[in-house]
């Protein structure tokens, strides 16, 4: 059953890059595409580099715009949907997480409000078929609390036409949500209180290591980029969850946390590691 919307239309547009995404993408696209056919939203879906009926699937959806790119690189997949889209502001959206119509209206209006340049919504973990080791790790993560906004890690956000024109086009950087965080000042990013996101998580320690070796490697190319703002989080991030100790079984979940933490890190570094992803959490549920 669609989502009840209401409100004026053209709120904004909605970017979707997708690498063999065919396992996953239609859930994440059919809670939107009423939104879309009735002219609330821009859909647009950039299959790249793709091996899989990715491309095939999200043009079953109605309302969506699929453009296909030869190229597998997520850089390359934005800039498209933004070469694009014709409305601002703009939400980008991994492909394989699930948000509602009415969470994407709600960051896209609060953007259009002008206080902000960039937002995205709040967001919860699904883990429910992880492994024990897994659940463990983020429900310390869960426990973290934020001191400021932060863009990345919910995979979604969204920009303003002018927080957008800050950087013009992504750069080649592994760590899109990173890069444009660091751009923006705490009072320049808002996270919208308004129906979570929901992040589905890896479902063994491997895959998890993985996304989080991946992430490494994004914070190290945006500290090239810009030093001064992107800084290594790693020590204060360790302390921070020493203090959200709280309770039976929370120093159980911190000691998973630092041990994984540690081993991503460490795995991180070696070279000529292959561009990795999570594959756990894209089988069919």
């Amino acid at each position: 059953m669609a989502e009840q919307l209401s409100g004026p239309h053209r709120r904004g547009a909605v970017i979707v890059p997708a690498y063999n995404e065919a396992a996953v993408i239609e859930r994440t696209l059919l809670p939107l595409g009423h939104a879309a056919t009735e002219g609330y939203i821009e859909l647009i879906v950039v299959p790249n580099g793709c091996t899989d009926d990715t491309a095939a699937v999200a043009r079953r959806i109605p309302g969506v715009h699929v453009v296909e790119l030869r190229e597998g690189s997520k850089p390359a997949a934005l800039n498209t949907g933004d070469r694009i889209a014709t409305m601002w502001p703009r939400l980008y959206l991994d492909a394989d997480i699930r948000i509602s119509a009415g969470a994407v209206l709600a960051v896209l209006d609060r953007l259009a409000r002008g206080d902000v340049l960039a937002a995205r919504p709040e967001f919860r973990y699904a883990f429910d078929r992880s492994d024990p080791l897994v659940r463990s790790y983020y429900r310390a993560r869960q426990r973290i609390p934020q001191r400021e906004p932060i863009l990345w890690g919910a995979g979604v956000y969204g920009l303003s036409r002018q927080g957008h024109a800050r950087f013009g086009s992504f750069p080649d950087l592994t760590g899109d949500d990173l890069f444009v965080d660091s751009l923006f000042d705490a009072d320049e990013k808002s996270v919208v209180r308004t129906e979570p996101a929901v992040v589905t998580t890896p479902t063994d320690v491997g895959s998890l290591l993985a996304i989080l070796r991946r992430s490494h490697r994004g914070g190290t190319e945006a500290r090239v980029v810009d030093r001064s703002r992107v800084r290594r989080t790693g020590p204060a991030t360790a302390r921070a969850v020493l203090r959200s100790i709280r309770g039976p079984g929370s120093a159980g979940d911190a000691a998973v946390y630092i041990a994984v933490a540690l081993a991503a890190r460490r795995g991180a570094l070696h070279p000529n590691v292959p561009w990795e992803r999570d594959e756990s959490s894209r089988e069919p549920r």
